[in-house]
């Protein structure tokens, strides 16, 4: 008995001490890989083209505010109490606008990173696994869950070209 015992502790030490690694890993930042696509490029254009009115009105107003702070601020004791009350209000409503632009913006923005996603997964996948192919890679992992790697793990860059090549 003490011999099957000593034979079972040693093969599950020698199991336990082997390293479970894959023979080929890669390192992939895919939301990089992305980003640095000429389809997001041309998406990010299109989205400024979209909002840029929007945009520069918020920022716009967003001066404006802080004039009227200020404003408020160095001479609200001096204002008469029609004035400052004016002034809260067109602080107000301005404030609100400022409101509604930027969670029309985002909401544009989020709407249009959505849907690039979307048309951009199955293309990256396709990139994913011609860099998997090419380089007989048996695993490829996230680069933010990753604690360190070499530089020649990293297949970002290569994903990207070919994603920007597929059709």
């Amino acid at each position: 008995m003490r011999k099957l015992t000593g034979a079972l502790c040693l093969g599950v030490m020698s199991v336990l001490s082997m390293p479970a690694m894959a023979n080929e890993v890669g390192v992939i930042d895919w939301r990089q890989a992305l980003l640095d696509s000429d389809a997001a490029q041309r998406s990010m254009n299109e989205l400024k083209n979209q909002i840029g009115d929007k945009k520069q009105r918020a920022e716009s107003l967003s001066q404006e505010l802080q004039q009227l702070q200020q404003k408020l601020q160095q001479d609200g004791a001096v204002m008469s109490d029609a004035e400052r009350k004016s002034a809260q209000q067109e602080l107000r409503t301005k404030g609100s606008e400022f409101q509604q632009l930027r969670q029309q913006i985002q909401s544009m923005q989020q709407k249009k990173e959505q849907s690039f996603m979307q048309s951009a997964k199955p293309k990256l996948d396709r990139a994913i696994e011609q860099v998997v192919e090419r380089h007989d890679l048996d695993l490829v992992v996230d680069r933010d869950a990753v604690v360190y790697s070499e530089d020649g793990l990293d297949v970002t860059e290569e994903v990207t070209r070919i994603f920007n090549s597929l059709n």
